[in-house]
């Protein structure tokens, strides 16, 4: 099995959150798949935070946006067991 990249991307404390999704619960790929969906409704430049709890979606969401050609503005712990992940949609 291959290792999570956990890497933390501190979120910048005067980032302005436009959307929330709590996916505590979920795991991939049902994590990236419902997080996609809601930033396909948002406007580009707006950000979208999730919550996870799943390590696998903690690596596996970040880097798919990345793939898309998203922004992932931060990755950080919350607690012990839950993430938030900040993506900015910059485009269609």
């Amino acid at each position: 099995m291959a290792e999570l990249d956990l890497t933390v991307i501190p979120v910048p404390s005067d980032l302005s959150i436009d959307e929330d999704i709590d996916l505590r619960g979920e795991v991939c790929p049902y994590t990236f798949v419902k997080s996609k969906l809601q930033l396909e409704e948002m406007e580009v430049g707006q950000t979208l935070r999730l919550i996870l709890d799943h390590l696998p979606a903690v690596d596996n969401c970040p880097r798919s946006f990345k793939n898309e050609g998203q922004e992932v503005v931060g990755v950080q712990p919350i607690d012990d067991d839950e993430w938030a992940v900040v993506i900015r949609k910059l485009h269609d």
